[in-house]
């Protein structure tokens, strides 16, 4: 083979394999991108999850001590 062929040859492999190698970069940033979505939404229902845990734990308690009131209440 001629050296201008190989060079053009080495050329386009070096083109494709740069093309590769940039569309597997997106594909892996859009992935990492949608990792830390999906960490944030986790989160978010952690943090909404505390938030009504402590909601009904509150509720609980002020139902209890209505209960104990009444109860105190019908025995005087």
């Amino acid at each position: 083979m001629s050296i201008p062929v190989i060079a053009i040859i080495g050329g386009v492999l070096i083109s494709l394999a740069g093309i590769f190698t940039d569309a597997y970069t997106r594909k892996q940033k859009i992935k990492l991108k949608a990792l830390e979505r999906e960490v944030e939404l986790e989160k978010l229902r952690l943090e909404t999850y505390t938030m009504e845990t402590e909601k009904l734990r509150l509720e609980l308690e002020q139902s209890k001590v209505l209960l104990l009131e009444e109860k105190q209440n019908s025995t005087r």
